[in-house]
């Protein structure tokens, strides 16, 4: 039998593979990252919380941790502290947002702060270079060419040299540490914006419950947005999110479309059918402008945010369903209760949990952003266009009443107008903007 002495062999086949754990409620965070980790030679185990963390590292023995800013079922700090003494050799990096972060450095350290870093650049490509602006002796080639003249985007860091067999890879990032702000922005959502990334922590905070959402927000804010971050980080997106919005349907047709109904329960019910609430059966309801359903309405809503059982129009049984409820307003739903137009007993248990999104004017400094962001998505269809100073201008000097939907439809109308010019100037935006 020929034997192979272990020194002659390959020193990679010698190495134990090094395992890695991603410890985060959000499920997309966990991928991105497994993903860029794999690339460097790291098996990579998953949990979606404190517990869970808990349990892998006792069986694989990681030699490296990465916890994000906020678990759902443990106190961040407290499980940092109580894993970091149970597994004193394991290098640990958080996001973020805890007392407890630093840490000796571990051999490992570097390489993942670079993993960390790509994965959040991927998810917030869109504004992530903003903050480096604000920093003194930011090198200028963090920054590269962007859609419209003032807007920033992140420049993406190099991938690192692939691994040599028996060689560490060590990443050399220029930006290396990850903020505590930068770990809490959601790719839904656009802004450096104070307003912006409170929006971000509340929705991270919220999602992996089934605690109703009230959002409040101006027209064209982005309160749609918001919902369906809230089911993507929550344990519910294997499920469905069901929209309707309560503003767009008859009131004579609303019940129906929420509740259902059976075969003949009205004039033109030729056949039974589901509604909207029993489609979202397992997922997410989400009911746009619920302050402009009918009172008599709101009663029967409410029976079923009580006690989970609906009624079909025309049918005596009830159905019992689970969904998470998010419903959105553009109106003071607070006042309303106050004048009677919206029942109090209703708001109360759907505004368990307030989310406010900013009007475009309360965060305008996230303009240079959301164009270049807008004028990106509408390459993907035809050429990019640039534009000129005096475009910018024009766009900076306006008040947004219809916020970021007015902001998004403004540029499309100035890139038609274009026509097959490269560039967007100051006459396209006005005729742009003369149309609102």
């Amino acid at each position: 039998m020929l034997t192979v002495p272990v020194s002659t062999l390959p020193l990679a086949s010698r190495i134990r593979p090094r395992t890695a754990l991603v410890a985060s409620a959000d499920r997309s965070f966990r991928q991105r990252l497994s993903e860029i980790l794999s690339g460097l030679r790291w098996q990579v185990r998953e949990a979606e919380g404190g517990a869970q963390a808990w349990t892998e590292a006792e069986t694989a023995s990681p030699e490296a941790v990465i916890v994000d800013s906020w678990l759902p079922d443990l106190d961040l700090d407290e499980f940092l502290e109580d894993f970091r003494s149970r597994f004193p050799g394991v290098d640990v990096v958080t996001t973020g947002g805890s007392s407890q972060q630093e840490s000796p450095r571990g051999p490992y350290r570097q390489e993942l702060l670079y993993a960390l870093r790509r994965s959040q650049d991927n998810d917030t490509a869109a504004w992530n270079a903003a903050p480096a602006l604000n920093k003194p002796n930011t090198p200028l080639d963090a920054l590269h060419a962007s859609p419209w003249p003032g807007a920033v985007q992140a420049h993406p860091i190099p991938a690192p040299p692939p691994a040599q067999p028996g060689v560490e890879v060590v990443a050399t990032a220029t930006r290396a540490s990850a903020d505590s702000a930068v770990s809490e922005r959601l790719p839904e959502l656009i802004g450096n914006a104070p307003c912006m990334l409170e929006v971000s922590r509340r929705i991270r905070l919220v999602a992996p419950r089934s605690t109703p959402v009230l959002i409040e927000g101006p027209t064209g804010s982005g309160k749609e947005l918001v919902a369906e971050a809230l089911h993507r980080l929550s344990a519910r997106s294997r499920k469905p999110l069901v929209a309707i919005n309560c503003a767009a349907i008859p009131e004579a047709l609303l019940e129906a479309e929420l509740f259902g109904h059976t075969r003949g329960a009205f004039t033109g019910a030729v056949q039974g059918r589901v509604g909207r609430i029993e489609a979202a059966d397992g997922g997410t309801l989400f009911l746009d402008e619920i302050g402009e359903m009918p009172l008599a309405l709101q009663s029967k809503l409410l029976r079923f945010v009580e006690c989970g059982e609906l009624q079909r129009v025309g049918d005596n049984e009830t159905v019992k369903v689970d969904v998470r409820i998010v419903a959105a307003t553009h109106r003071p739903l607070a006042q309303h209760t106050q004048t009677g137009s919206f029942r109090s007993d209703l708001y109360y248990r759907l505004a368990v949990f307030l989310i406010r999104t900013p009007s475009l004017a309360d965060h305008a400094e996230d303009l240079p952003l959301l164009v270049a962001h807008f004028m990106e998505r509408m390459g993907r269809e035809a050429p990019v266009k640039r534009g000129d100073p005096g475009a910018m201008a024009r766009l900076q000097g306006h008040d947004w009443p219809g916020n970021v939907r007015e902001l998004e439809h403004v540029l499309e109308r100035g890139a038609i107008l274009a026509g097959e010019e490269s560039v967007v100037t100051a006459r396209e935006i006005d005729f742009g903007l003369a149309v609102n």
